[in-house]
């Protein structure tokens, strides 16, 4: 098994981790993606962890439903806590998995009950002597480099094999900064893929059916995480009012900015950014 490098990770994609691990604790399910909402809700309808984790499992059957025929070996890049890889594991797909995390390994060889073979290290870094039919990219394309993402995928794959991509992505470069801006802009991706020797066969929007999630996180965390917050904060005000001065200074200092962007992740997303299935055909140069 191979070791990672330690790196140093940028302030976007650290983010982006934290919110993982909340919205895991939220779900307590094996998958770290937004789901697919089909049908949508309506107007008003009231949004529940229960709906959200039937989106999960949705989500997963979307992702399949776009491999094509004949497609036996999948490596699974950013793999999370196994989610993906056990639904298609189960569906007769032989799957490996990739991602640099060490506590992500040890969740993922728990919940694959150590069946699935997995790579601890960064896909950048990955280095393997045989190539697979697909690569799938669900929710990871984000934390690597296009051209790291393109030229890889192409090392990894025969000729005729398929890059799967299903993600966040910004519709331009404008939006530099903030807590999606290590999303790749669409037109980038597509230039890189496509000087790699990649051909575009499919490309599905169903942003309209992720953004739910977005909508019951923000609702969850308005209710009980900014309550529990406030709570705390009042108990150290009473218990240990100096602590508690340092404590208002750090948060408007650090976390104010954040917490106000995080708050208005639907806004920032229906403006600046998508969600994409895209299906990439192999050809070489």
């Amino acid at each position: 098994m191979q070791k990672s490098k330690s790196i140093q990770v940028p302030k976007p994609t650290r983010y982006q981790n934290a919110a993982i691990d909340y919205y895991t604790g939220l779900t307590g399910s094996y998958y770290l993606h937004y789901g697919y909402w089909e049908p949508l809700p309506s107007v008003g309808e009231e949004l529940t962890l229960t709906r959200m984790r039937v989106a999960q499992e949705a989500y997963a059957a979307k992702v399949m439903s776009a491999i094509p025929q004949g497609i036996k070996t999948i490596l699974d890049v950013g793999c999370g806590i196994g989610g993906n890889a056990i639904y298609l594991t189960e569906r007769g797909f032989q799957v490996e998995g990739l991602a640099p995390d060490a506590l992500q390994e040890e969740r993922f060889i728990k919940n694959t009950n150590g069946q699935v073979p997995f790579y601890l290290t960064r896909f950048e870094d990955f280095q393997q002597n045989k190539s697979y039919d697909l690569v799938l990219f669900s929710e990871s394309s984000q934390y690597i480099a296009v051209d790291d993402l393109a030229q890889g995928a192409a090392r990894l794959l025969g000729s005729g094999g398929y890059l799967l991509i299903a993600d966040m992505m910004r519709l331009d470069g404008d939006y530099k900064e903030g807590i999606f801006s290590n999303c790749h802009v669409v037109s980038e991706l597509k230039l890189a893929l496509e000087k790699a020797g990649f051909e575009l066969v499919k490309d599905e929007d169903i942003s309209k059916s992720i953004a739910p999630t977005i909508d019951l996180c923000i609702d969850v965390f308005q209710t009980f995480g900014l309550t529990t917050m406030k709570y705390i904060a009042e108990l150290v005000a009473i218990a240990v009012p100096p602590l508690h001065a340092i404590g208002s200074w750090a948060f408007k200092r650090w976390l104010d900015k954040p917490i106000v962007e995080g708050l208005a992740a639907r806004a920032i997303f229906e403006k600046h950014l998508c969600y994409k299935i895209q299906l990439w055909r192999f050809v070489g140069d």
